[in-house]
């Protein structure tokens, strides 16, 4: 009678090959990627790799990064935020008006509109995690709604006109280089790190993945379930807000139709970087690999001289891939 110990040349060999494949999947898929995309750009153009080019990249992905890390907390928990788009663009004029105010200083200013930005996209991110978590509603459907709420409360609050009349200019913050790289992105970096450690080294974060994880046991441990959802779709309006900051420091305008369909290269990056649509895998240092993969295939397209209907499908496409890849990676985490 043949015994596990007789079957056991042939089992190691299948789990051997299911584990390397897994971790393939959770921790080298990701960097592999985005080393195989910019080795195709380089050779595909001889532009991609200058130091101009590099810094573009750089200031390109910021935007996109704030938002991702906000969207990762609500992803972390199975949730998602389509409103962050039109957040960014109210909490923008929000901070724009009262840039325009006068009798003030430069500096006052400067905080009062910091304060404002941050304040409308923390209001806005409490709202949609209050009613979602409250009533026990689809984060999908409040958010749609928040979208629509947002933009038209830029639109209201700018009277539908981009602001431009600011007292002193946004953009010498903004163009500020520390060794050749952006001011802007070393904060997002900033923020990424403390994203990180709030997400592995403190309760808040330990609840985040626990509720995407399984929240009826969260909730059976004794646990406050909807304190850390709301308080994550909070940090996603924050972010949103800081987002908002960052893109009046770029171009110096606060726009009421700025923001419009970021929301989706925010999730994009998230996906891409291995947060799992369920809730309760993932990691904000994938997110910042995947708005790095987002930034490089849409600046190494520009220099090919694809058309933005071009761009527009292979960065779908890439984003189907990773949602398989995620299924994928789903099922090996579990055999």
């Amino acid at each position: 009678m043949q015994t596990a110990t007789n079957l056991a040349p042939d089992a190691p060999d299948l789990k051997s090959n299911r584990l390397t494949l897994r971790y393939v999947l959770q921790h080298a898929g990701i960097g592999l990627a985005l080393l195989i995309l910019v080795i195709f750009f380089s050779i595909a153009s001889e532009h991609f790799l200058t130091a101009g080019n590099i810094t573009n990249i750089l200031t390109q992905i910021t935007i996109n990064l704030i938002l991702a890390v906000g969207m990762t907390f609500v992803i972390l928990i199975g949730g998602i935020d389509l409103s962050v788009g039109s957040v960014l663009a109210f909490a923008g004029v929000v901070a724009g008006k009262v840039i325009t105010l006068s009798g003030f200083s430069d500096g006052t200013l400067i905080t009062m509109a910091v304060l404002a930005g941050l304040g409308t996209g923390v209001i806005c991110g409490l709202m949609n995690g209050l009613i979602s978590a409250w009533w026990g509603l689809p984060s999908f459907i409040i958010t749609l709604g928040m979208l629509n709420i947002a933009r038209g409360a830029a639109l209201h609050v700018a009277d539908a006109r981009t602001i431009y009349s600011f007292p002193f200019s946004f953009e010498e913050f903004g163009s500020i280089m520390i060794f050749g790289v952006p001011i802007l992105f070393l904060l997002a970096l900033a923020l990424v790190a403390v994203a990180w450690v709030v997400l592995n080294f403190t309760v808040f974060g330990r609840m985040v993945y626990g509720i995407g994880n399984n929240e009826e046991a969260v909730r059976l441990a004794g646990h406050n379930v909807m304190f850390y959802k709301v308080g994550a779709f909070a940090i996603c309006g924050a972010c949103a807000g800081l987002a908002a900051l960052a893109y009046m420091a770029r171009l110096n305008i606060s726009s009421p139709i700025a923001g419009i369909a970021f929301e989706l290269d925010a999730i994009a990056a998230v996906i891409i970087g291995g947060t799992s649509l369920a809730g309760g895998r993932g990691s904000v240092l994938g997110t910042l690999m995947g708005a790095f993969i987002i930034g490089v295939l849409a600046n190494g397209l520009i220099l090919m001289g694809l058309n933005d209907f071009m761009r527009q499908m292979i960065t779908g496409l890439v984003i189907i891939v990773a949602v398989i890849v995620d299924y994928y990676r789903a099922r090996f985490s579990t055999t």
